[in-house]
């Protein structure tokens, strides 16, 4: 008799076990697909709010809701089996009252299937991460740029400059590591603030236009292989240009239809198939 090994996925307590020993990957997805491609090589998934500019054409996160997270990160759960999955929660899901994110951050749970969530906000925030995290709800905080405060910030710009800045920085990451979150996204901080911020806290930080020094790094996927347009940010590193690729097939796929070259013989049917070669 075969048995099947199944697959174990890795869970919160793993990735929280994690702070400085083996650096921990993440990348994005927010289809089955790409979560099916993604799956085996990095240690948690994050469905970002970012699919609102990424897959909607949206000019930021803010528009993007709660259905949309659920639906997107319940795809990316059906098409992975190994990482960790964490799911965005969206501008206006969470920030009225720890009830409101509470409500919200379950449904998340429940209609994903998805390991945790992630909330953007220190210092602001720690009362509902404390209150999520009491009541069985894995919290990943996100300080520093946060993009559902671009309005705020005055755009997308780098955050904690200067020694004031730089301590209510510090501030946000100590307390949500008191409130409960197993883990911090750092983005969009000088270098050696982000590097502080990972020695001076005991959960994992997770880096974006960070530093080298934090325990993981995350990246916009399509970022990462130039899907997301020509602009690349600083700190994301294009490994391929699949974007210029895809858009050489699609010419190649076009100028075969107009000089009727495709379809071709092998990619019809028989009207009578000879038996055993299907139809």
């Amino acid at each position: 008799m075969t048995t099947q090994t199944q697959t174990r996925r890795i869970g919160v307590p793993e990735i929280r076990a994690r702070k400085g020993t083996e650096p921990i990957v993440s990348l994005t997805a927010y289809t089955t697909p790409m979560a099916r491609m993604l799956d085996p090589h990095v240690d948690f998934l994050l469905v970002g709010d970012s699919l609102g500019m990424v897959v909607y054409g949206f000019e930021s996160t803010l528009p993007v809701n709660l259905d949309m997270m659920i639906a997107h990160g319940a795809a990316v759960v059906r098409g992975s089996a190994h990482a960790c999955i964490v799911v965005d929660m969206p501008f206006g899901s969470y920030e009225a009252s720890p009830e409101q994110a509470y409500h919200a951050a379950a449904r998340v749970l429940t209609e994903t299937g998805c390991a945790a969530v992630k909330l953007e906000g220190g210092v602001s925030m720690a009362e509902t991460i404390a209150f999520l995290t009491a009541r069985g709800i894995p919290v990943l905080a996100h300080i520093g740029l946060t993009p559902q405060s671009v309005n705020a910030f005055g755009g997308f710009r780098v955050q904690g400059r200067g020694d004031a800045h730089a301590a209510a920085i510090r501030a946000d990451a100590q307390a949500v590591e008191q409130a409960g979150a197993f883990g911090i996204v750092i983005e969009g901080v000088p270098e050696p603030l982000a590097r502080t911020i990972t020695e001076e806290t005991t959960i994992p930080t997770i880096g974006i236009g960070a530093s080298p020094a934090c325990d993981g790094q995350v990246l916009v996927t399509e970022d990462m292989v130039g899907m997301f347009g020509t602009f690349t940010p600083k700190f994301a590193k294009r490994y391929a240009e699949l974007g210029e690729q895809l858009g050489d097939v699609a010419a190649r796929y076009a100028a075969e239809v107009r000089e009727r070259t495709f379809p071709g013989p092998e990619h019809c049917f028989d009207a009578d198939p000879a038996p055993g070669k299907g139809n």
